[in-house]
C-alpha cells in the first residue's frame, strides 16, 4: 500500500511538472491569424503580430499536410535591415529555441529563398531553401544569457526572407549542462528516433520537453544511407525507465534497430560541419535476452579513435533491461559526413542495438553590443513616438539600427547616434555619460526638454547637435575642455547664464543664437575687471616708488649726518670706529648707483682657481692667482691682502667698473665674503707692463719710445 501511495505522489508530481511545463511554451505561428491548438499535440498556438511589426502574411501554396501553423508564412523585405522576434527568458535558465521554414511552391519569377539566421548577435544558420515542400527545422539549446532573447531574420541575398513558426521550450535544469555553456550555445545538427514505425516524428505530449525526433525512415539525398545487411527494426511495448539526465521519451526508447549479422553502420549529411559537437548514444535493451545471450559492441569511427576501445554491454551499464543508456561524447571534431558503426564483439552472441541518437554542434556566442551603450539606445528608442522606431535586436548586430553606427571591434560600441527630427520627447538618459565610444550626437529638430546632461566622460565627442528642443539650465564649463569636440549647436533652445569664454574663442564652431537667457560675459564687466586690475596694479607701482624715495631719502641724510661729524673731528676719512657697512658693496648704498662690474661667488673662485693653488703675482694690494671659469674665460682673481682698507676695495672697483682703455686690463667681476675681497681680471698672456718695461730672462728691454706708446695713447703719431 505504501508503495502505491509513493508511486501516485510520484506520478501527480510528474503530471504537474509537465503542465506548468506546457504553459511556459511559446508557440508563434509566423503570419497566422488566430490562435488555436494544435490537435495532433494539443499544444496551443497564437498569432505572431504582437511580436512583430515587420513584413506581412502570405498563404502558402500546398501546405505540408493539415498542419495549420504551415499554411502561412511571414515575408519580410528584401533589404539590409534585421527583423527579430524578443522573447522573455530566465537568465541562466536553459531553452530549446525551434525555428521553422516552410516556403511552399514558387510563384512565377521567384527564386528560392537564402537569408541569415540569428540568436541575439551569434551567426545561427544560413537558410537556403532548395525544397518548396520541406519543413526546414533549426534548433539551439541555450543558457540564457539575459531575460530576453532575440531571434533575427536578415542579410538577404537571395528570394525574400520568411519564417513559418518561432518556439521556445525551458528545459530540465539538469538537461544539457556542458563546460562550456558560458561561451557556447549548441546548434542541434540531428535528433534521430531509429527503428521508427512510421515517417512520422515523435515530440510533445510523448516528449515533455517538445523536442522533436526525427524517424529514420525519412528518406532525403545523403541522409541516413549506408545501412549494413541484416538492419532489422525491433519494438516493445515495454516501459523503459528514462529518468536520466536527458530524459528522452519512452516511446523513443521504445524502438531500436538491430544489426542481426554482427554490425550497424550508416551515413549522415551534417549541416555547417566539420566542427566541434556534443554527442549523445541512446541505448536501452528492449529484448529479452536468455540466460546465456550477451550483447556486447563497439563503436567504430576512424576520427574518433580514443572512443573505438570502449565495449558497450547495454544491460550491464543500464544495471537492468529496459533501462536507459546514454553515453556521451562531449566534444568531439565531427566531419560533415559522419561515417559511424557498431560493431559486434567476439564473445557477444546479439548484434548491437541502437534507439536513438542526438549531435549538436559547439557555436560559439558572439557579443552583443556594450550593455551600457544597450541602456542608452533603448531608452532614446522608447522616447521616439514615430512607429517606425520599434526596432528590437542588438542596436549593433547582426546588422546597426537605421539611426546607429557602431564600431567594428567586439564588443561592438555605438559611435553615433543620428535621432534629427524623430519625434523624441522626454530628458536626455544620464546614462549617455557611459557611452565613451561616441563621436556624434544628433538630436536636433525634437521636442526633448530638461538640462544638458553630464558628458564630461565622452572624450572622443565631435559634433553635438541638439538646437531646437526645449532643453534648459546652463552650460557647464566643461564642454570647452572636452578634447575632442569640434563642433556644438544648441540654438532655439531656452538655455540660461554666461556662455563659458572657452567655447567662444574660436577653438570650437559653437552656435547658440535664440537662447533668449544666454548670453556671453558682460562686456561692462569685462571693462570693470580690467580696470580694477590696471589701478591696482598702479597703485601698487606707486607704493613701492613712494617706500623706495623714503628710503633712498633716509640714507643720504644719514650719510650726511655722517659725513658731518667727520668734519667736526678734523676732516679725517680714517676712524677709530669700526668700518661701517656702508662701504660694503653688497649691503651697502656706496656702490648702487654705479656700473660695477658683476658679483661672483667664492665658490665659484675657489672652484676655477683650484682653490687658489696657482700663484702668478704679487702686489701691494694682494697675491694674484690663475683661474679658468666654467665657460673657459681665463682670469687673474687678485685677494686683497689688507681687509682694513675697505674704502681701497670700493674705490678701485667703482674706478674700474667706469674706466676702459686699451692699455688697462679689464676688470670682470669681484666678491666681498666671509672676510674676502676679491678683484677679478681678465688674464693677459703677455704678462704684465712691469714685465716688459724692466728686463727678465724671456723678454728684451723695452725703448724709452715703446715705453711711450705703451703708456700714452696720444702718442699715436709720435710711434
Amino acid at each position: 500500500m505504501s508503495s502505491l501511495s509513493h508511486f501516485l505522489v510520484v506520478f501527480l508530481f510528474f503530471i504537474s511538472s509537465v503542465v506548468c511545463q506546457v504553459e511556459e511554451f511559446i508557440s508563434l505561428d509566423c503570419g497566422g491569424t488566430s490562435n488555436y491548438t494544435d490537435r495532433s499535440t494539443g499544444i496551443a498556438w497564437i498569432p505572431d503580430r504582437k511580436y512583430m511589426n515587420y513584413g506581412q502574411p502570405v498563404g502558402v501554396i500546398n501546405p505540408n499536410g493539415n498542419l495549420v501553423q504551415y499554411q502561412r508564412r511571414r515575408d519580410f523585405p528584401i533589404d539590409k535591415k534585421k527583423y527579430c522576434y524578443t522573447l522573455a527568458t530566465q537568465e541562466r535558465r536553459r531553452y530549446l529555441v525551434r525555428a521553422t521554414f516552410q516556403y511552399g511552391n514558387l510563384k512565377n519569377e521567384e527564386t528560392y529563398p537564402q537569408f541569415q539566421l540569428y540568436l541575439d548577435a551569434t551567426a545561427w544558420f544560413t537558410v537556403s531553401i532548395l525544397d518548396a515542400s520541406r519543413i526546414y527545422v533549426k534548433e539551439m539549446i541555450i543558457r540564457a544569457p539575459s531575460d530576453s532573447i532575440d531571434v533575427c531574420i536578415c542579410c538577404a541575398t537571395t528570394g525574400s526572407p520568411f519564417i513559418s513558426t518561432l518556439e521556445l521550450r525551458p528545459l530540465n535544469l539538469s538537461m544539457y549542462a556542458t563546460d562550456y555553456e558560458d561561451n557556447f550555445f549548441l546548434d542541434v545538427a540531428a535528433r534521430l528516433n531509429f527503428g521508427a514505425p512510421s515517417e512520422d516524428s515523435i515530440r510533445y505530449p510523448d516528449d515533455p520537453y517538445d523536442r522533436i525526433w526525427q524517424s529514420d525512415l525519412i528518406k532525403r539525398p545523403n541522409y541516413l544511407v549506408g545501412v549494413a545487411p541484416g538492419t532489422e527494426r525491433i519494438n516493445t511495448s515495454k516501459n523503459v525507465n528514462t529518468k536520466t539526465r536527458e530524459y528522452p521519451p519512452v516511446k523513443v526508447m521504445q524502438t531500436a534497430v538491430v544489426g542481426t549479422k554482427g554490425v550497424l553502420s550508416y551515413r549522415l549529411n551534417l549541416d555547417n560541419f566539420p566542427a566541434n559537437a556534443r554527442a549523445y548514444a541512446y541505448f536501452a535493451e528492449i529484448e529479452d535476452l536468455g540466460a546465456n545471450e550477451t550483447r556486447k559492441f563497439k563503436l567504430s569511427q576512424p576520427i574518433m579513435p580514443d572512443y573505438n576501445n570502449a565495449v558497450v554491454n547495454i544491460a550491464e551499464n543500464a544495471n537492468g533491461s529496459y533501462t536507459l543508456y546514454e553515453p556521451s561524447y562531449m566534444n568531439v571534431t565531427l566531419e560533415f559526413v559522419l561515417s559511424f558503426s557498431f560493431a559486434r564483439t567476439r564473445d557477444s552472441t546479439r548484434g548491437p542495438l541502437l534507439n536513438a541518437m542526438e549531435i549538436c554542434r559547439y557555436l560559439r556566442i558572439a557579443p552583443k553590443t556594450d550593455g551600457r551603450d544597450l541602456i542608452v539606445a533603448n531608452a532614446l528608442r522608447l522616447m521616439s513616438a514615430e512607429s517606425i522606431w520599434t526596432n528590437e535586436g542588438d542596436p549593433c548586430v547582426p546588422t546597426p539600427w537605421e539611426w546607429v553606427t557602431c564600431s567594428l571591434t567586439p564588443p561592438p560600441r555605438i559611435t553615433k547616434i543620428l535621432l534629427s527630427r524623430k519625434s523624441v520627447t522626454g530628458e536626455i538618459p544620464s546614462e549617455l555619460n557611459n557611452m565613451e565610444a561616441l563621436t556624434e550626437l544628433w538630436l536636433d529638430g525634437n521636442s526633448l526638454v530638461g538640462p544638458l546632461p553630464d558628458i564630461s566622460n565622452l572624450i572622443n565627442l565631435k559634433i553635438v547637435h541638439i538646437e531646437n528642443n526645449r532643453l534648459n539650465g546652463s552650460l557647464p564649463s566643461y564642454l570647452s575642455s572636452l578634447p575632442s569636440l569640434q563642433e556644438l549647436y544648441i540654438q532655439n533652445n531656452s538655455f540660461t547664464g554666461e556662455i563659458p569664454s572657452g567655447l567662444i574663442n574660436g577653438k570650437i564652431i559653437f552656435h547658440y543664437g535664440d537662447n533668449p537667457q544666454l548670453h556671453k560675459e558682460v562686456q561692462d564687466k569685462k571693462h570693470f575687471k580690467l580696470i580694477l586690475g590696471i589701478s591696482i596694479g598702479v597703485l601698487v607701482i606707486l607704493s613701492v616708488l613712494f617706500v623706495g624715495s623714503l628710503l633712498l631719502m633716509r640714507n643720504r641724510l644719514r650719510k650726511a649726518f655722517q659725513q658731518q661729524k667727520s668734519d667736526s673731528k678734523g676732516g679725517s676719512k680714517r676712524s677709530n670706529t669700526k668700518p661701517s657697512n656702508a662701504h660694503s658693496i653688497n649691503r651697502g648704498d656706496h656702490l648702487k648707483d654705479e656700473r660695477i662690474a658683476y658679483y661672483i661667488t667664492l665658490s665659484e673662485l675657489e672652484e676655477a682657481t683650484q682653490n687658489f693653488s696657482k700663484k702668478i703675482g704679487k702686489g701691494s694690494f694682494g697675491s694674484v692667482y690663475y683661474g679658468k671659469m666654467k665657460d673657459g674665460k681665463e682670469v687673474a682673481v687678485k685677494i686683497m691682502a689688507d681687509l682694513s682698507s675697505q674704502g681701497q676695495f670700493v674705490t678701485e672697483v667703482a674706478l674700474l667698473s667706469r674706466i676702459h682703455h686699451r692699455n688697462l686690463v679689464p676688470l670682470i667681476g669681484y666678491c666681498e665674503e666671509e672676510h674676502q675681497r676679491i678683484l677679478v681680471y681678465e688674464y693677459m698672456h703677455n704678462g704684465t707692463l712691469r714685465d716688459h718695461i724692466h728686463e727678465n730672462a724671456n723678454q728684451t728691454q723695452l725703448d724709452w719710445l715703446a715705453r711711450l706708446c705703451i703708456a700714452e695713447d696720444s702718442a699715436k703719431d709720435i710711434c
